[in-house]
């Protein structure tokens, strides 16, 4: 059955809608608030990006960035009062989510911690949440029903303060090469700030020590290759400047941006899939791709993520 797409109809209810109301999309009935209220402030030459402007971008881009998050505990990075408001992490689940929210109570939690999760399996619960000021959306590596089985193994190219973007695009190649030696598929992201992610697709099964133990000597076999630029120091500030390859995600309830997902920062940038061969494009840019024309790339190229759901793999040993 195809996936949903946002009707003119829908569109047009939005931009309707006074400061707040109720707004039906996706077959639910979604209240919304503070619609004109800035959220990301603007960009040289741009306006600023108001929180109408966001849940237009989420609905349009949700029937695609659903399946990266369904099945699996949300955290979001809420931001209420805008980006320059400062955010905060917030995991649980409100009390007042209505209740056809898809939900996981996690059986493991202990007293303080998160016991409710959202889990976005609609294009309409991703609404929510955006309305709910989640300007970041968080999935967990694993599944609801098994979450100590990673369905991703995630490589994390973090750059120092003194990484330059053309030697971030050096550490990202020589993944993309390491993996093309290896036949593993794996898909790229610009993290819409200063990085570049890699998720590569597993075969439930191994826990999250076996992949991050792979991530670790896969990323240590590039850093040897360029040790001028890599850092395996903990603390940040003991790195010298140099970026660090972080195989330390891959762990439960540890996570990166999902893809589709904005950014707090000036014009709403979004953590954008690529092509692998647009890392050797020179126009390319971590921060390029906002929400005002990703859907715009999305309806142009396509959904460049979609190997991460079509080709789960087992990890090859490294040798």
């Amino acid at each position: 059955m195809p996936a949903p797409t946002l009707t003119e109809d829908e569109a047009a209810e939005l931009d309707d809608l006074p400061g707040g109301g109720v707004w039906t999309v996706f077959g639910r009935r979604v209240r919304v608030t503070n619609l004109d209220k800035v959220l990301f402030p603007a960009r040289p030459g741009e306006p600023p990006v108001t929180k109408r402007d966001l849940l237009r971008y989420t609905a349009q881009i949700a029937p695609v960035s659903v399946p990266y998050l369904a099945g699996r505990a949300l955290n979001l990075h809420r931001y209420p009062d805008g980006v320059a408001a400062g955010g905060f992490w917030h995991k649980e689940l409100p009390g007042h989510a209505p209740d056809w929210l898809a939900r996981w109570r996690n059986p493991e939690a202990d007293p303080g911690e998160t016991q409710t999760y959202l889990v976005a399996d609609e294009p309409a619960a991703l609404v929510w949440a955006a309305n709910f000021g989640a300007l970041e959306w968080h999935p967990w590596t694993s599944r609801t029903d098994h979450p100590h089985r990673p369905t991703y193994a995630l490589i994390d190219l973090d750059p120092g303060a003194s990484t330059t973007w053309d030697d971030l695009l050096v550490l990202a190649r020589l993944h993309r090469t390491a993996l093309e030696h290896l036949g593993v598929t794996a898909r790229a992201k610009v993290t819409g700030r200063r990085g570049i992610q890699i998720w590569v697709p597993v075969v439930p099964g191994p826990a999250f020590a076996a992949t991050r133990a792979w991530v670790e000597r896969l990323s240590r076999a590039v850093g040897a290759v360029v040790p001028e630029l890599v850092s395996w120091k903990w603390q940040k500030r003991d790195r010298g400047g140099l970026a660090r390859l972080d195989y330390t995600q891959n762990a439960i309830n540890r996570t990166l941006v999902a893809p589709y997902s904005p950014r707090p920062a000036p014009g709403a940038p979004v953590s954008a899939p690529i092509d692998w061969d647009e890392l050797d494009d020179p126009g390319l840019r971590p921060d390029g791709f906002t929400v005002r024309d990703l859907p715009r790339r999305l309806a142009e190229r396509g959904d460049l993520f979609r190997d991460v759901l079509d080709h789960p793999q087992r990890l090859p040993a490294l040798t």
